[in-house]
């Protein structure tokens, strides 16, 4: 049963990160890491919107106000349907167009668009390394940096760092020059945490807000002017992490995919079409035709 568990693992240390990416990502998001991969790209988003000049142009298209699900569920199905079927094949390069038609709206600086691409990368891995029922292997570290490069570059990002340290000292970097409290930042980060608060019933959710700041670093619990936790609670979640990575360690390894579109979708409950994602008023014409 031990040796059964980690048959992924070694099938992907057969692998080559460079070539076979696409194989070790889909392998990681849909069996090895589901749960974990969803969170961690989920902290992931949300530390970007530490950095005031991202989060004045998210709070400016009004979507985390009026619309904070669909835009969760518009971002995790194109950045799923990437991950399930590669970027490379047919959903996934009209994912990647529906991507880039919609960026294509605004004046995003460079340096911007390679943050967020590096947060894809590395949030997963450093989740991984708290809370993971195993470490990420080296090709699995190696095959997140060479994926989310190659969807950079089909992104037009410019200036992609060539090797997986170079990109994790510019993220690093970033970071430090640039995470600071802003108005903006406070806005999109309340609209975020109240859209996390609504999964749960409403007598929940006053007791899981301090949670969710426990899994905030400082850094951005002071770029959204959230309140520090307790010691105490900060160390009850992470020791509730590691008690469910213990208790995963134990299950037989995934026999079916679980992909975040593999799953009901909230805002498309009878289906989406990748095309009309983006702003509501894409979503309100998908509606009426369905209903045609």
């Amino acid at each position: 049963m031990l040796l059964n568990r980690y048959k992924n693992l070694h099938l992907i240390q057969q692998l080559d990160p460079v070539e076979d990416h696409c194989q070790i990502y889909h392998l990681m998001n849909g069996y090895e890491f589901p749960w974990d991969m969803t969170r961690s790209l989920e902290v992931a988003l949300m530390r970007t919107y530490c950095v005031p000049s991202i989060s004045k142009l998210l709070n400016q298209t009004g979507e985390f106000t009026h619309c904070p699900q669909k835009r969760y569920d518009d971002t995790s199905i194109i950045v799923g349907e990437m991950i399930k079927w590669g970027y490379d094949s047919d959903r996934g390069k009209e994912a990647l167009q529906r991507m880039n038609t919609l960026h294509g709206r605004f004046k995003i600086d460079n340096g911007d668009f390679l943050y967020v691409l590096s947060t894809f990368i590395f949030e997963p891995i450093r989740w991984n390394l708290q809370f993971g029922w195993r470490l990420m292997c080296e090709q699995e570290k190696l095959a997140s940096f060479y994926f989310w490069r190659e969807v950079g570059k089909q992104m037009q990002i410019q200036n992609i760092p060539e090797t997986y340290e170079e990109f994790e000292r510019y993220n690093l970097d970033y970071e430090r020059q640039n995470f600071r409290y802003s108005d903006t930042n406070r806005r999109v980060g309340e609209a975020t945490r109240d859209l996390f608060l609504s999964w749960f019933p409403s007598w929940m959710r006053s007791s899981i807000k301090p949670g969710i700041y426990a899994l905030l670093d400082e850094p951005m619990l002071d770029a959204f002017g959230f309140p520090y936790p307790s010691p105490l609670l900060r160390s009850a979640m992470v020791s509730l992490l590691k008690i469910r990575a213990r208790l995963i360690r134990l299950f037989p390894p995934r026999n079916q995919p679980n992909f975040y579109i593999d799953s009901p979708i909230p805002s498309y409950p009878t289906g989406y079409e990748i095309a009309n994602m983006g702003p509501l008023e894409n979503f309100k014409q998908q509606s009426s035709d369905k209903l045609v």
